[in-house]
């Protein structure tokens, strides 16, 4: 699919079929997430992929925002590898793993699967249920599955700022 065409259909579903997601579909995100660029190549992210009925039961403990999707990917950041800039040593950890879980929710959209990006959930709750090493920063819940048939983009979807509203050239003006 192209590219813009790709960013401008895809939304967040909140109704999934109960249908399991196929391996090779499965497969395919988790490659997008392994070819995400990350800053220095540093490549800390770390992806806890979440099936099985158990498991689901412990997301639906953090979140209210789990929608019925078979399948949750956990993205935490390993804080121990991610690149630090060295004037601030601002840490790039949060970054990485939302450029992580932004490269596999529109590889997923590409290949027909639907996502939700939740952060909307208790962190302490999900590192206790999952027994997360301190090391890792749990930073993005990717709910995941194929959209029910009756589906739709929530009304706010489709809502943009117009582009002079967020872009500035060379200057930003008084805000």
């Amino acid at each position: 699919m192209d590219f813009s065409l790709l960013a401008a259909r895809r939304y967040s579903v909140r109704k999934f079929k109960d249908t399991p997601i196929k391996k090779e579909d499965l497969d395919r995100v988790l490659e997008a997430a392994r070819s995400a660029p990350t800053a220095g190549n540093r490549q800390p992210q770390r992806v806890l992929v979440i099936t099985r009925e158990e498991g689901l039961k412990k997301i639906d403990l953090c979140t209210k925002c789990r929608f019925g999707a078979p399948a949750a990917l956990l993205v935490c950041a390993d804080t121990t590898v991610c690149w630090a800039r060295p004037f601030d040593g601002a840490k790039s950890d949060q970054v990485d793993a939302s450029i992580v879980t932004t490269q596999m929710m529109l590889q997923a959209a590409d290949i027909g699967l639907g996502t939700t990006w939740v952060m909307y959930f208790d962190p302490e709750k999900l590192i206790r249920e999952f027994a997360i090493p301190d090391k890792l920063l749990p930073v993005a819940l990717l709910v995941m599955g194929y959209p029910a048939d009756d589906a739709q983009p929530a009304e706010r979807h489709g809502r943009r700022n117009p582009l002079d509203a967020l872009v500035f050239y060379e200057n930003f003006p008084a805000l």
